[in-house]
C-alpha cells in the first residue's frame, strides 16, 4: 500500500517546480510508504509516490510512466490493489500492450492508456490513483467504489493538489489548513457525506467517483459506478449458495500477496467466516496454514462485565476459531499503560489528521495493526458484514430503524450517554446552537435520501431496509474504512477488505429483508453460508462491536488529563466547552455512567480536540 500526492498547474499558469514541496508531500505520507519514495515532475506537474511495496517488489516502483521518453504519454502514482490484475493484464497484452513489470500498478497505467477515464470501471480492487496524461495535458483521479483508499484534493489559484490524506495537501504553500463552522460540523459529523471535509479548502474525491483537470483549469467530476435496486430471484437456497461462492472468489483474490499475510480475527461472525475461507484456501494451494489476530485488554476475560452491545469478551470464540481452522494464532494482550501512552494517542490523532470521540477503540486498534505488523504486511478484516447483511442493533429496533434519520444518529439520541450526540455531551450549550447538528443531520439526511435507487412496488419494511443498507455504505462504512486505512498504515499493515468486494455488495444489497433474517437474526444468510465453516459456538455469537476497556483506571487517567486542560488558561479547547458539566465530570469518583464507554467518548473528544487545536496552528472558527 502507498500513498500519492503532487500538485498541476494549468497551462497558462505559473509554472511550479519546487522539489522543496514535493520532499514535504512524501515526508507528510511516509508512514504509507516505508520502502521508498519518488518524484516525478516538469513544469506544470508534479506526482510523488511513497511506497509499501506487496506486490513485485523491485518491478513496481513510482511514479510510473508508460515509455522511457522524457515526456511519456501518461505517467501514473497508485495506492491500491487490483484484485482482478491479472485478468486484466492478459486482456491488455492481446490488445497489443507489452508490459516490463509483474506489479498491478502498471496495469492500472495499460488501463488507463487502453480505456481512458472508463478504466476504474474495468478495476476491481481497492485504489486511489492518479495520472498524468501528456497527450491531453490533462490530470486524472479516481477513487475505488467504497473509498477504501482515501484521496483528497485542493483548487488553487491556477492549478489542482491532491494527496491520500489532509496533511499531504497542507504543507503545499497554496493550500491553507482552515476550518469554518461547516468544517467543525463535519469534525463532530457521524454521517459526513461524500466528497465534504474538515479542512475549508479541501474536498473528498467521492467513492466511485473520477475527476480530471484540464489544461483550461476545468475540473470534470464524473460518477462511474452505483448501486442499483434489482428484483432478487432467487430462493433461500440459492442465495445462500451464491453468498458463499463470491465471498470464496473475495477471500481466494485478496490472499495474492509477495509478503506474509494474516487474518484480524475477533471471534465474530465476520472476521471468522473470512478466516475460515482463507485457511481453505491456502490449503488447497499450498500455502501453509493462516495467521490470525486478536486484540485484547489485560484482565478482561476474567473482570468482563456485559454492556449495552457486548456479551463476552472476543478471545475465547476466536481461539475456538483459530483451532477449528488450524490457524497460527497471536494474541495481542493490550494494558491500561497501553492506552492511555501519550505518544500512542497523539500518533493516532496524527495518523487521522483529525479528532474523534473512540479515545481507546482507536489507540488499541493502532497497537493491534502494529502488532500485527510484526509478523505480517497484509492482513484481511471483516469489515463492512454488518453494513451489507443487516448486523447493527439500532437496525433491529423498530422504534429506531424506522425514524426519519439516519438510524445510528437516532441510536445516539436514545442512550443517555450520547444524547447530544457522540462525543458532544460536553460541549457548550451556546456552541451547540451554532453548530446546529439537528439541521446538518435533516438535511444530509434528506439528500442521501433522495438518490436511493428503488424498486416499484417495494413493500414498506423492503424499502426501509434497502434505505437503511444504503444509508450505511455511503454515510457510516466510509468512516470506518477510513479510520481502518490511517490507523493500519501508520502501522505499516495494508488491510484488505473482502466483504467490499463490489459483486458481493451489490448482490446483498438486493436480498430481501425477509430473508435477510429468516432465522430471526441478524446475518442470517450470512450464518446460513457460514454453516459448515466455524464452530457452533461462533454461528451463535451476537454481534459485538470492537472491545473497549473496563479499567476504572483507564477512565481515571482521561479525567486526569482533562482536569489539566480544564486548570489551564490556554487551552483551546476552552470555548467550546460547558465548563461547569465538564468539571462535574472530573469532579466525581464513581458512577457506573463515568465507566461506560459511551459516556467516556465525551471526555475523549473533548481530549483530542484539545490536542489537535494545539497542534494544527490554523484558522479554527471558534
Amino acid at each position: 500500500m502507498c500513498g500519492i500526492a503532487g500538485w498541476v498547474v494549468r497551462q497558462d499558469g505559473r509554472p511550479r517546480e519546487d522539489p522543496a514541496v514535493a520532499e514535504a508531500m512524501a515526508g507528510a505520507m511516509a508512514c504509507r510508504g516505508p520502502d521508498e519514495q519518488g518524484v516525478r515532475g516538469g513544469r506544470h506537474v508534479t506526482l510523488v509516490h511513497t511506497r509499501m511495496a506487496v506486490i513485485d517488489l523491485l518491478g513496481g516502483r513510482q511514479p510510473m510512466a508508460a515509455d522511457e521518453s522524457e515526456d511519456p504519454a501518461a505517467t501514473l502514482t497508485y495506492c491500491g490493489e487490483i484484485y482482478n490484475a491479472a485478468e486484466l493484464r492478459s486482456d491488455l497484452a492481446g490488445r497489443g500492450h507489452r508490459f516490463r513489470t509483474r506489479s498491478d500498478t502498471e496495469v492500472v497505467l495499460r488501463a488507463y492508456l487502453e480505456w481512458g477515464e472508463r478504466c476504474p470501471e474495468r478495476l476491481e480492487g481497492m485504489f486511489a490513483f492518479a495520472v498524468w496524461d501528456a497527450r491531453t495535458r490533462s490530470l486524472f483521479l479516481a477513487r475505488d467504489r467504497f473509498g477504501v483508499k482515501p484521496l483528497y484534493y485542493a483548487e488553487t489559484g491556477d492549478g489542482l493538489v491532491f494527496g491520500s490524506e489532509p496533511k499531504a495537501l497542507l504543507v503545499h504553500p497554496d493550500v491553507s489548513p482552515e476550518v469554518d463552522l461547516d468544517g467543525l460540523r463535519v469534525l463532530f459529523s457521524m454521517a459526513r457525506a461524500p466528497g465534504e471535509c474538515v479542512y475549508r479548502s479541501l474536498s473528498d474525491l467521492p467513492p466511485a467517483h473520477t475527476l480530471r483537470f484540464g489544461p483550461d483549469g476545468r475540473l470534470s467530476l464524473r460518477r462511474y459506478w452505483q448501486l442499483e435496486a434489482r428484483p432478487h430471484e432467487e430462493d433461500l437456497a440459492g442465495t445462500v449458495a451464491t453468498v458463499r461462492g463470491l465471498l470464496e472468489s473475495s477471500v481466494a483474490r485478496e490472499l495474492v500477496s509477495d509478503v506474509p499475510l494474516s487474518v484480524l480475527l475477533s471471534g465474530g461472525l465476520d472476521s471468522s467466516t473470512v478466516a475460515a475461507l482463507a485457511a481453505r484456501a491456502l490449503a488447497d494451494g499450498d500455502g501453509g496454514p493462516v495467521r490470525t489476530t486478536t486484540v485484547t485488554y489485560s484482565g478482561y476475560g476474567d473482570n468482563f462485565q456485559p454492556d449495552l452491545v457486548r456479551s463476552a469478551p472476543d478471545s475465547p470464540y476466536a481461539r475456538a476459531v483459530a483451532e477449528h481452522i488450524g490457524a497460527e494464532h497471536l494474541e495481542i494482550e493490550l494494558t491500561t499503560a497501553d492506552l492511555i501512552d501519550p505518544v500512542a494517542r497523539r500518533t493516532v490523532l496524527r495518523a487521522q489528521d483529525v479528532p474523534a470521540p473512540f479515545g481507546d477503540m482507536d489507540t488499541s486498534t493502532y497497537q493491534a495493526f502494529a502488532g500485527v505488523r510484526l509478523h505480517s504486511k497484509v492482513a484481511l478484516t471483516g469489515e463492512s458484514a454488518d453494513e451489507i447483511f443487516g448486523g447493527y442493533s439500532w437496525v433491529h429496533i423498530p422504534d429506531l430503524a424506522h425514524e426519519e434519520q439516519f438510524p445510528w444518529v437516532a441510536f445516539e439520541q436514545w442512550h443517555p450517554g450520547t444524547r447530544r450526540g457522540l462525543g458532544q455531551g460536553l460541549l457548550s450549550p451556546a456552541f451547540k446552537d451554532r453548530l446546529d447538528m439537528g439541521s446538518y443531520y435533516a438535511e444530509r439526511y434528506a439528500q442521501a435520501m433522495a438518490r436511493i435507487p428503488r424498486l416499484p412496488r417495494e413493500g414498506e419494511e423492503e424499502r426501509r431496509a434497502r434505505e437503511i443498507c444504503d444509508l450505511h455504505l455511503t454515510h457510516w462504512l466510509p468512516r470506518l474504512l477510513e479510520r481502518n486505512d490511517r490507523l493500519s498504515m501508520v502501522s505499516g499493515l495494508e488491510v484488505r477488505v473482502p466483504f467490499c468486494d463490489h459483486r458481493l455488495v451489490q448482490y446483498a444489497y438486493n436480498i430481501p429483508w425477509a430473508m435477510k433474517t429468516f432465522d430471526g437474526r441478524e446475518k442470517s444468510v450470512l450464518r446460513a453460508a457460514a454453516r459448515d465453516l466455524l464452530p457452533e459456538r461462533v454461528l451463535d455469537r451476537p454481534k459485538a462491536p470492537f472491545p473497549v476497556s473496563q479499567d476504572a483506571t483507564y477512565t481515571k487517567a482521561l479525567h486526569q488529563e482533562l482536569t489539566e486542560v480544564l486548570a489551564d488558561p490556554a487551552s483551546p479547547v476552552l470555548p467550546l466547552l460547558d465548563l461547569e458539566a465538564a468539571r462535574a465530570v472530573v469532579a466525581r469518583e464513581g458512577g457506573a455512567d463515568l465507566q461506560d464507554w459511551l459516556h467516556r467518548m465525551n471526555v475523549e473528544m473533548v481530549l483530542q480536540v484539545d490536542a489537535w487545536l494545539r497542534e494544527l496552528g490554523g484558522d479554527v472558527e471558534l
